[in-house]
């Protein structure tokens, strides 16, 4: 018999994860109920052309991505040399930059009336484009490198994560057996640490996916411009929902290949992760490459963008007072910092009822294992559809009340959920979801059963286990998951520019409709404060990264006084 303690938690789990997920499902209806059907037209017209340029965006930002991230992870954690302490933390500054900003700036920096090709006429004489060659920026190739400027961020975090987060025996070990360090990377270290470069990658080809600025900007037409072109030009939303599940089956094929891959393969961190790991030195030509290595992402990712944007700045700075752009500011930091919180939470409660449900079987556990997959999804949606996809149920629901408070009051409620701030949170949460909800679950997996057998013979509810043996093990991951919903947040745009509020504006929406109008400066300040809003929680991020392989023995003392184990029965 389930005990009702069990069952209320599952209930909640469940709950939980059906709210979440109701614009997914919403998509879904849609997409299965249009009212014109397009979809013949689409798969004999632009839906090829579609599918094969999003794979095509998607291999190379995969691959570029886990080159630069697992790369710089891997010299920053196992390697010792110049300006090692500086890149720990300097690369994850891109992930605060927009792509779509990168695109804009070094499209204005490298375009044919651009300072670069400007100079390079004068230098050499040059009268017309006709009298030499200079790679197309807005292209694919430009798209590739504008993209893995930024997501690679995703790769190194989790990557660097988990190579802090493992034993030193394994390392020791391969070191005595005559192992250097690229056999030691490629036979220990890379199995080891796969699924957290698995799960850096699935965020990289999700935020690929859900692109809209960037490909709009290159003239790119992906899956995601098609969602946007059915919808907001051709008006078909039953269409665009039909595009977008193309677009989530690929996601949702990419998690699936993932964890059947490493089925019955377990990855539970050492007990001695807290010792120093061993380094290798690098000297010379070798450690001024490895400097180089480092370096090159973050100048071309952050530095030169910065560098640009500060400079339009300058000449901006005296419209601040005449603006609203304190207004933006605060809207921005109102929807990440609320996202983010709510989020987190959700995240630990469906990662924590995954964890409950893992050895078990039945119907409730495979329903709450269902629920959470799903409600983690939302990630895959672009931000358009998920729009229409919290619009269809808030606006039935606003209707259906107002319907019903005339009838009965003969009063009008009006738009109680569509078109306010709420709406917007409640769309955030959804899209970054994933965000969290990947990072929690992958900080639980590394916390070994044994934590949880030790709490639950000693008394312990699973409620108890969960705040005072499960959060303080895992708070680096939890503060990490925080902080990417909040820099994600501030960087959103095509939610926000569907379901904001009337007049309301946040930095990306300003952002985006002066750049995409070619008035970079006018963009460049509110482009900028994006960008610096990110840089403090990167920073404390790996802070918070770094920290993992502190010593224990305080930490395990705070536990212990927490702790209030009652006895069983």
């Amino acid at each position: 018999m389930i005990k009702l303690g069990a069952l209320a938690r599952t209930f909640a789990v469940i709950a939980t994860a059906l709210i979440v997920a109701m614009p997914v499902l919403a998509v879904i209806w849609v997409a299965a109920t249009p009212t014109e059907n397009i979809w013949p037209h689409l798969i004999e017209t632009v839906l090829p052309r579609q599918i094969m340029n999003t794979g095509i965006l998607m291999l190379g930002n995969g691959i570029g991505t886990s080159l630069i991230g697992l790369g710089t992870a891997w010299l920053v954690t196992m390697c010792r040399f110049p300006g090692r302490r500086i890149f720990e933390w300097a690369l994850l500054l891109p992930m605060a930059m927009p792509a779509y900003v990168i695109a804009f700036v070094y499209t204005d920096f490298l375009e044919y009336a651009g300072p670069v090709q400007h100079g390079l006429r004068a230098l050499f004489g040059w009268q017309s484009a006709r009298d030499y060659w200079f790679p197309e920026i807005r292209s694919m190739g430009g798209a590739w490198i504008a993209m893995s400027l930024v997501l690679y961020t995703y790769v190194y975090m989790m990557c660097r994560a988990a190579l802090l987060e493992q034993s030193v025996n394994v390392m020791e070990a391969s070191r005595m057996l005559g192992r250097g360090p690229w056999r030691s990377f490629s036979t220990v270290v890379l199995p080891l640490i796969r699924p957290a470069l698995v799960v850096g990658v699935i965020l990289v080809l999700m935020e690929t996916l859900n692109d809209f600025g960037t490909v709009d900007f290159f003239a790119i037409n992906t899956l995601t411009k098609g969602v946007f072109t059915v919808w907001l030009n051709m008006g078909n939303a039953g269409g665009a929902a039909q595009i977008s599940l193309v677009m989530l089956t690929a996601v949702v094929g990419l998690i699936w290949l993932e964890r059947r891959a490493r089925r019955g393969r377990g990855y539970i961190q050492g007990a001695t992760r807290a010792k120093p790991l061993p380094g290798y030195l690098l000297t010379g030509a070798r450690g001024w490459m490895a400097a180089i290595a480092c370096a090159a992402p973050i100048f071309f990712g952050f530095i030169m963008p910065t560098f640009i944007l500060g400079r339009y700045a300058l000449t901006r700075l005296s419209d601040i007072s005449s603006s609203d752009y304190f207004l933006y500011v605060a809207n921005s930091l109102t929807l990440s910092v609320s996202a983010a919180f709510i989020a987190v939470f959700i995240a630990l409660v469906l990662a924590y009822g995954v964890r409950l449900h893992t050895k078990t079987t039945g119907f409730v556990a495979r329903l709450t294992v269902g629920a959470t997959r799903l409600a983690s999804v939302g990630y895959a949606i672009p931000g358009a559809v998920l729009a229409l996809g919290v619009l269809i149920p808030f606006a039935a629901f606003d209707n259906a009340l107002d319907a019903k408070m005339r009838d009965i009051f003969g009063i009008s409620t009006g738009l109680i959920l569509s078109g306010t701030i709420f709406a917007l949170i409640f769309a955030y949460v959804v899209r970054f979801l994933a965000v969290a909800f990947g990072s929690v679950e992958t900080a639980l997996g590394r916390v070994s059963p044994t934590m949880d057998m030790a709490a639950r013979s000693l008394g312990a509810s699973p409620l108890r286990t969960l705040f005072f043996v499960h959060m303080p093990m895992i708070r680096g991951s939890l503060m990490a998951a925080g902080i990417l919903v909040f820099v994600d947040g501030m960087k959103e745009l095509p939610a926000t520019l569907i379901l904001r509020p009337f007049g309301f504006e946040t930095l990306a929406t300003h952002v985006y409709q002066f750049a995409s109008a070619e008035q970079l400066a006018d963009a460049s300040l509110a482009a900028l404060t994006i960008a610096a809003s990110g840089v403090l929680p990167v920073i404390l991020l790996s802070r918070a990264i770094s920290a993992t392989r502190s010593p224990s023995r305080k930490f395990a003392n705070s536990i212990g006084r927490r702790v209030t184990l009652t006895p069983a029965g």
